[in-house]
């Protein structure tokens, strides 16, 4: 032919580059494979035993913070001590878990101090103190002289006006009631008509001068009181007691709401005969009440009014005082109280 045509020969397959090679990985902040994977299978188990923990602390706490039948009560008192020691040895060993509270409160730590006794569990739960009353030479000795802090004995009341200590008047009259925590107590009655004085203290107990502190340590076997003065031809005691009973619990013995301790009990401290056998009726009153409404037994002790010790002046009239903390422990059971029955 005239004109020839080169055919290009053509290049070889260009081969394909072989596989890269299989690494194992690569060290972890300094750990092996092997370490990074046993440390993961620890924390793993470690959460799991603050799971287990925390129905353990969870189940304590239920025991702890009342029972609300007899029997549950003795089943509580047999496994408590036990559980805060088996809650106690857990949280030690994961105390140092890297799961925390907020604050960075370790978990484990912050259940052992439920548990064993940190001064927070007294506050919410009333754990660490006694729950019954004490024998008398198991209670705080006291002092002779009044506490330093006690309202001086010129004292006005502060919404009143009216003097904080006796004498008072001699058409007056006197009674003290316990119904849980005295700020609330006294705020539902120096409001009243005819009502003349108020002040919160402790009473019946055994404990001389004792302070809030020595009170709600448990160890003094007083109550959290308010003495209600009051002028008998304008306010009756059966109006008193009205309010009374229908302004907190009086089922739940050493009990008012989360406060718990013995210095919380329901009690009605009289200071004559009539007015002993008004809080009687009254009682039997509302106990059928009680009974047609399906609550329990009413476990108010009435006796006659031992010697009041004054709180602390920061305590007196304190609702109703600029700057203080909105709070009532106070647990109403929603049952109207039928004053005509009296």
């Amino acid at each position: 032919p005239r004109y020839k045509v080169k055919i290009p020969t053509p290049s070889p397959p260009t081969p394909a580059p072989p596989p890269a090679p299989i690494r194992p990985p690569a060290p972890m902040h300094g750990h092996s494979y092997t370490a990074f994977r046993a440390r993961t299978q620890a924390g793993l188990r470690s959460r799991l035993s603050t799971f287990i923990l925390c129905g353990i602390g969870g189940a304590t706490c239920l025991f702890a913070m009342g029972p609300s039948t007899a029997a549950t009560r003795r089943v509580g008192a047999s496994i408590l001590p036990q559980a805060r020691t088996l809650v106690s040895r857990i949280s030690n060993g994961i105390g140092r878990v890297s799961q925390k509270l907020p604050g960075g409160i370790p978990l484990g730590g912050a259940i052992s101090a439920l548990a064993v006794g940190a001064p927070m569990r007294a506050a919410a739960f009333g754990w660490g103190k006694p729950v019954e009353l004490l024998e008398k030479q198991s209670c705080l000795q006291g002092r002779d002289a009044p506490i330093p802090n006690a309202p001086a004995k010129d004292s006005k009341h502060f919404l009143l006006g009216n003097p904080m200590y006796p004498p008072f008047p001699e058409n007056l009259e006197m009674v003290t009631l316990g119904m849980g925590c005295f700020w609330c107590s006294e705020n539902l009655f120096m409001r009243m008509p005819g009502v003349y004085s108020t002040h919160v203290g402790y009473a019946q107990g055994e404990t001389k001068n004792p302070t809030y502190e020595e009170v709600c340590s448990g160890r003094t076997n007083h109550n959290e009181v308010v003495r209600v003065v009051y002028d008998p031809k304008v306010l009756r005691l059966e109006d008193i007691l009205k309010v009374f009973w229908e302004r907190h619990d009086p089922t739940t013995p050493n009990q008012q709401g989360n406060d718990r301790g013995t210095q919380y009990r329901s009690g009605i401290y009289v200071y004559n005969d009539k007015q002993r056998e008004v809080a009687e009726k009254s009682k039997e009153v509302y106990q059928n009440v009680l009974i047609e409404r399906g609550f329990g037994r009413i476990t108010t002790e009435i006796a006659p009014a031992d010697e009041f010790y004054y709180a602390e002046d920061f305590h007196q009239q304190y609702d109703a005082k600029p700057g203080s903390r909105q709070y009532c422990g106070l647990s109403p059971l929603g049952t109207q109280f039928p004053t005509e029955a009296l």
